[in-house]
C-alpha cells in the first residue's frame, strides 16, 4: 500500500499545489518514483531582473506626469529639482527592499514583508487590497494608456473614439495574462525587448534635445526658478506625480524565488535599475524645456508628441507607438510579479487555495494571473479609473511605508537575521 499522494489537483489534474511533495508510482515498477517538488523555476538572472524593474517603472508616467510636476511646483528648475529628489528617494526605498529580498528568500514583495514583521492579520489585508482594487485599477490605467497612444497613428486628424481605446485595450490586457500564463521564460524575453523599446522612446526624446543644447537653445533655462512660487499644498502633489512615474522599483522582490543569486543580484539589479531611470527621467524632461517652454508643456495633451512634432516631423508617429509598447511593458512587469504576490498568499492561507497552485509543465502560476484578468475588465468597463487611481495610489504608499517601517522593526525584533546586504 502506497501513502497517498500530498498534491492538490484540480480538472484533469494539469495543475499542483506550489508547495506540496508528492509520490507519483511509477509506471513500470510496484515502487514509488523518487519524490518531486513542482516549484517555480529560478528563470530570473541579473539582465531579466534588470529588465523587470525598468520595463514596469518606464510606462506612461514620463509622458503624463511632467505636466503635473511643472504644475505644482511652478518653474522650471523647481520641477526638475523634484524629478530628481524623487529618483533619489524611490532609490532609498528601493535599498530598503534590496535588504529585505535578501534576508527573507521568498516571494510576494510587500505582502511577505509584512508578514514576517506584523503577523497575519496586516497581511491579509495588503494582499485583499492588491488583488481587489491597487492591481485590477493600476493595470486598467496603465493599459488604457497602452490603447489610446496605440491608436494615435490611426487617428492623427480626429478624437480617438473611448469605445475603440477600450476594446483595444481590453485585447491587449488579455495578451499579456495568456503570455504569463503560458511561460515565464517568453514573458521574461518578451520584458527585455520592451524595456529596450521603453529605452528607445526615451532617446528619442534626449538625443534631439542634447542636439538642441548644443545648438544653444536653453531660452527656457534663464531665470529657471522664476515663475510661481510652489505651495504647501502643490509640492507634495508635485512628489506624488513623481512617485507615479517611479513606481514599479519594488517588483523584482515579488519574484525572490525565481531570481538566480537573490543575494548578489536583487541589490545590483535595484542599484543599476534605479540610476538608469533616474538620468533618464532627468534628461528627458531637460530635453522637453529645449524645445517647449513651461506654458506650452502646460497647454499640451501629450508633451512627448507635442515635442517630436516640433523637431522629427513625419518621424513624429514613431513616438506613439514606442510609448504604447512603453506602456505593455508596464502591463506585463506588473502582471508577472503581482501574481507571484497572490500565489504566496494563497500558499499561506490568504487566499483561495486554488491560487497557490502551479502548471505541471509551464511551471507558471497559472490561476493567480488568471484571476486578474475578470476584475481588470470591470474596472476598464465601469469603473472611474482616475479618482480610482489617486484611491489606490495612496493605498501603495502607505503599505509601502509600512513595509520600511517593518525592516525598521525587524532590525530589533531579530537582530541574528543573516542579512548579505545591509543598507
Amino acid at each position: 500500500m502506497y501513502r497517498k499522494a500530498a498534491v492538490t489537483t484540480v480538472s484533469n489534474g494539469s495543475y499542483l499545489q506550489g508547495q506540496s511533495n508528492g509520490r507519483l508510482p511509477s509506471m513500470d515498477s510496484g515502487q514509488p518514483a523518487r519524490e518531486e517538488k513542482v516549484v517555480l523555476k529560478k528563470k530570473v538572472t541579473l539582465l531579466r531582473g534588470i529588465s523587470i524593474i525598468i520595463g514596469t517603472i518606464i510606462g506612461a508616467g514620463i509622458f503624463i506626469s511632467p505636466k503635473g510636476i511643472l504644475k505644482n511646483t511652478g518653474s522650471v528648475g523647481m520641477s526638475l529639482t523634484v524629478w530628481t529628489a524623487c529618483g533619489i528617494l524611490s532609490l532609498f526605498g528601493a535599498l530598503c527592499y534590496a535588504e529585505l529580498g535578501t534576508c527573507i528568500k521568498k516571494s510576494g514583495g510587500h505582502y511577505t514583508y509584512i508578514l514576517e514583521a506584523f503577523g497575519p492579520l496586516p497581511a491579509f489585508v495588503r494582499v485583499w487590497v492588491e488583488l481587489l482594487i491597487i492591481r485590477p485599477a493600476a493595470t486598467a490605467v496603465i493599459s488604457l494608456a497602452f490603447g489610446r497612444y496605440i491608436l494615435e497613428p490611426f487617428f492623427m486628424q480626429c478624437e480617438i473614439p473611448e469605445l475603440a481605446i477600450k476594446l483595444i485595450t481590453a485585447v491587449g490586457i488579455t495578451l499579456v495574462m495568456v503570455l504569463n500564463s503560458t511561460s515565464v521564460s517568453w514573458s521574461a524575453r518578451i520584458q527585455i525587448f520592451l524595456t529596450f523599446c521603453k529605452l528607445v522612446a526615451i532617446l528619442i526624446i534626449i538625443v534631439p534635445g542634447v542636439i538642441q543644447l548644443i545648438k544653444g537653445e536653453t531660452q527656457h533655462f534663464k531665470n529657471a526658478f522664476a515663475g510661481n512660487d510652489a505651495s504647501v499644498m502643490g509640492l507634495p502633489l508635485a512628489f506624488y506625480s513623481g512617485m507615479y512615474a517611479y513606481s514599479g522599483w519594488f517588483y523584482l522582490n515579488f519574484v525572490t524565488e525565481e531570481v538566480e543569486n537573490p543575494e548578489k543580484n536583487i541589490p545590483l539589479a535595484i542599484c543599476i535599475s534605479m540610476i538608469i531611470v533616474t538620468v533618464g527621467y532627468v534628461l528627458t524632461n531637460v530635453a522637453y524645456f529645449t524645445t517647449i517652454s513651461a506654458g506650452e508643456l502646460l497647454l499640451s495633451k501629450a508633451v512627448a508628441v507635442t515635442f517630436a512634432e516640433r523637431l522629427m516631423g513625419n518621424f513624429s508617429l514613431a513616438v506613439p507607438v514606442f510609448v504604447a509598447l512603453s506602456c505593455f511593458g508596464s502591463m506585463n512587469g506588473g502582471i508577472f510579479a503581482v501574481s507571484r504576490m497572490f500565489f504566496v498568499a494563497s500558499r499561506e492561507g490568504h487566499l483561495p487555495e486554488i491560487l497557490s497552485m502551479i502548471h505541471v509543465r509551464k511551471h507558471t502560476p497559472l490561476p493567480a494571473v488568471i484571476v486578474l484578468h475578470p476584475l481588470t475588465m470591470i474596472m476598464l468597463f465601469n469603473g472611474d479609473l482616475y479618482s480610482l487611481l489617486n484611491f489606490l495610489s495612496f493605498a501603495r504608499w502607505l503599505f509601502i511605508g509600512l513595509v520600511v517601517a517593518g525592516l525598521i522593526y525587524l532590525r530589533y525584533k531579530r537582530p541574528d537575521m543573516p542579512r548579505p546586504f545591509k543598507v
